[in-house]
């Protein structure tokens, strides 16, 4: 049921059902349903993305405005929604185009509660009202409804209108379950209603006449202009559009994606984190459930299913285990050492898992495998285990057999165990804030003999780059963007490193107006343009990106993203689109069936473009970078709260909770940035070997600033006008600043000391 009673009152309305659409207050189960009727057609639309053409618009976390359009029949409507309050949602709608004379096209305004409650209509105050236990809801209109009708259901009410067309009379009723409040676009082209909640009838409807017209302005600004304009816009849309309620286990969740029908609910345990990650960027509470949702995957045999929807469960296998990378990136974000908790004990034993269940020879190496567990589809062949990277079709698993005695594939997977060493990095990190220092140095001395062991094993000496291999022969012809995960896991020498560069910019291979392709285009199977046989993934750049920057290939991590971000924007400004995948050669979407147009990782693509100007690295931590470019980018979740990061004529602005924090015309990057109650630091890697300042508005003429040099030496000097000054500097390792904001007072020596 569309039922819960403590979802966060941010976002109690919302857009939780699979009609976007729909606004649901979700503590009482009332839903607010708008339902089309075209005569031309004699059709209805519930406006249902997997049935119906629907372009979702701006959406914000917490649903306080959301918009998108929909056709039915040659007529296009737009729709909206804004909150004044958590318990008043004003919603209304406007004709666009009509595909015939506007008496014929209805739009009906459904109203319904999940315990099936009557719903009531009073003529004379104009208002429709649903009690549901104590409380009330109650629902004006900004024009009289042309009449009004009584339903059992909404499939009732669909079907009246097509056995029965809108002259029909005989289901006019003030009192049913579901009451439909019609109206067509000759009389009323634009229309408006307000839902408001409280615990009277006459509370309730004054709320909902004066939410009516209150007309609140359907302007949202822009979260992200200039320099890779739109990117963060699209990543909180994204997100916020894909946040739906599952209903067979009570719990929000951003779904790979509203549009497919796979049942009542679908987890892939990859896709669900990097959900988390997005959400992380806008609301940690929202990041939370994300992850939470990914980890209940976790079986008894210590590995987390690869995929659990309503109809199967994958337990026989997993997916790549980047879920430590994650969690260290939503601690890094949000301060909050909760997060690596709740997260810890289900990723550390799936990393036992996969060296345990993954490594039929002990070569300390894995394979993808299918163990002998559960009852999923697939369980115990090829594809199975294929389903374990991620790319199931993937040229790369062409000459890969399986082996029913070690139910696994013949080969090592490059991806597999790159991922597996940064799990084990990451848990390393995790495990030390934890104080689980024995674990610490499990994870680390694991990671350690993977990266050992791809750089030694899986480099193929020959074409010098990365590659499957046969456990028992030779490397396998097929490459992916993969090649370039030892990057990412930090298990690449400098030469190989330089090769891989090499590689990158070959356009036989990997480069081109559009990367990285799943194939390299010399491959035979680049042609194919299927899934993972040639199309370009946002999982797998956003990964290629993560390692150049960890690698220091700055220029090259950027003109990734800046591709990247042109990519999805291709398709983005048109048509709304946020592709699963995208074709290599064109950078169209939806050139093809198998992909899906509103899947939750596109928004990885403008992710690395906001990245560019504020990360937060898992090596670096939380970085801000001065290219000069104009920008204006934020709100954003930070741990010291909502920040907004702006460029004008070359200085940057660190606003944090709408007030300037930080201010610099320096160019280059800041890292390691801490911000607490009393102190902030940060490193400052200039773009040039030239002096500078740093200025923070907000500390007081007190402070004690101490610097820690290329050279290790520590110099402690007072704070002078609120400003840094940044010598110049051409040394690989950037100065180190802490400014302390207690107050400074004179010890019995006569020097300045802290005082607590």
């Amino acid at each position: 049921m569309l039922l819960h009673t403590t979802v966060p009152l941010s976002r109690a309305w919302n857009s939780w059902s699979d009609r976007p659409a729909e606004m649901v207050f979700l503590p009482l189960g009332v839903r607010i349903t708008p339902i089309l009727y075209s005569s031309r057609s004699r059709t209805t639309s519930e406006i249902a993305p997997r049935s119906n053409t629907v372009r979702l618009g701006r959406h914000s976390i917490d649903a306080s405005h959301i918009d998108l359009e929909t056709d039915h029949s040659g007529t296009t409507l737009g729709f909206s929604a804004t909150k004044s309050d958590p318990f008043t949602v004003r919603g209304q709608w406007q004709g666009l185009k009509t595909g015939e004379w506007g008496l014929r096209f209805w739009v009906t305004i459904a109203i319904s509660a999940e315990g099936g409650e009557t719903v009531t209509f009073d003529a004379e105050k104009g208002v429709a009202l649903v009690k549901v236990g104590t409380r009330f809801v109650a629902i004006a209109t900004a024009d009289a409804p042309v009449q009004v009708t009584g339903h059992e259901t909404i499939a009732a009410l669909r079907a009246d209108f097509e056995a029965n067309g809108y002259f029909h009379l005989a289901s006019r009723s003030n009192a049913a379950p579901v009451l439909a409040l019609r109206f067509n676009l000759e009389m009323m082209r634009r229309g408006a209603y307000c839902a408001a909640v409280a615990d009277s009838a006459s509370l309730a409807i004054e709320k909902a006449i004066a939410g009516l017209a209150a007309n609140r302005p359907e302007h949202m600004p822009p979260a992200h202009t200039a320099v890779y304009e739109g990117a963060l816009d699209a990543m909180r849309d994204v997100v916020a559009w894909n946040t739906v309620w599952d209903e067979t286990n009570a719990r929000p969740y951003t779904a790979v994606t509203r549009i497919w029908n796979l049942g009542k609910f679908a987890v892939w345990y990859n896709d669900q984190t990097f959900a988390a990650l997005l959400a992380g960027v806008f609301d940690a509470d929202l990041a939370r459930e994300n992850m939470a949702v990914a980890l209940a995957g976790a079986t008894p045999q210590g590995n987390i299913a690869c995929i659990v929807t309503s109809n199967d469960a994958w337990v026989d296998r997993s997916q790549a285990p980047h879920g430590a990378l994650i969690a260290w990136q939503l601690y890094q974000r949000t301060g909050e050492s909760s997060i690596l908790k709740a997260s810890y004990d289900a990723l550390a034993r799936n990393q036992r898992w996969w060296r345990t269940h993954r490594d039929p020879d002990g070569a300390g190496l894995v394979s993808c495998g299918t163990s002998d567990v559960g009852e999923g589809l697939y369980k115990g062949t090829a594809f199975a285990a294929r389903n374990e990277t991620g790319m199931d079709n993937s040229a790369t698993h062409d000459e890969a057999a399986y082996e029913p005695a070690t139910r696994s594939l013949s080969t090592f997977d490059l991806g597999l165990n790159c991922a597996l060493a940064l799990d084990a990095e990451m848990l390393s990190k995790m495990a030390a804030v934890l104080g689980y220092q024995a674990d610490a140095d499990e994870f680390a001395g694991a990671a350690a003999q993977s990266r050992k062991l791809i750089s030694e094993e899986l480099w193929d000496g020959t074409r010098k780059i990365f590659a499957n291999r046969q456990r028992k022969g030779g490397f396998v012809r097929s490459l992916s963007p993969t090649s370039f995960y030892p990057l990412l896991c930090g298990a690449a020498t400098a030469d190989q490193a330089e090769h891989l560069l090499r590689h990158l910019k070959d356009e036989n291979t990997f480069a081109g107006a559009f990367g990285l392709p799943n194939a390299t285009r010399d491959d035979p199977a680049f042609a194919d343009n299927v899934y993972w046989r040639g199309r370009i993934w946002p999982n797998v750049n956003f990964m290629v990106w993560l390692g150049l920057r960890r690698y220091g290939h700055f220029a090259e991590a950027r003109a990734l993203a800046r591709q990247s971000y042109d990519l999805f924007m291709k398709s983005w400004r048109t048509g709304r689109i946020a592709a699963e995948n995208y074709n290599a050669v064109t950078g169209e979407a939806m050139d093809q069936g198998d992909t899906d147009p509103f899947y939750i990782w596109a928004a990885l693509l403008p992710m690395m473009a906001v990245g560019e100007i504020c990360d937060f690295d898992p090596w670096r931590g939380w970085t801000i970078t001065n290219s000069g470019d104009d920008v204006s980018m934020g709100p954003m979740l930070t741990p010291a709260g909502s920040a907004t990061v702006t460029i004008r004529d070359g200085r940057l602005t660190l606003a944090l909770n709408g007030a300037d924090f930080l201010r610099t015309r320096m160019r280059g990057q800041l890292s390691d940035m801490v911000v607490e109650k009393g102190h902030v630091s940060f490193r400052m890697s200039a773009a040039e070997p030239v002096e500078g300042t740093i200025e923070l508005p907000t500390v007081g003429s007190n402070a004690l600033v101490v610097t820690e040099g290329e050279d290790g030496a520590v110099v402690c000097n007072q704070l002078v006008n609120r400003e840094i000054t940044v010598p110049a500097s051409s040394g690989p390792l950037a100065p180190r600043f802490t400014v302390v904001f207690s107050p400074i007072s004179a010890g019995s020596d006569g020097r300045q000391v802290l005082t607590p």
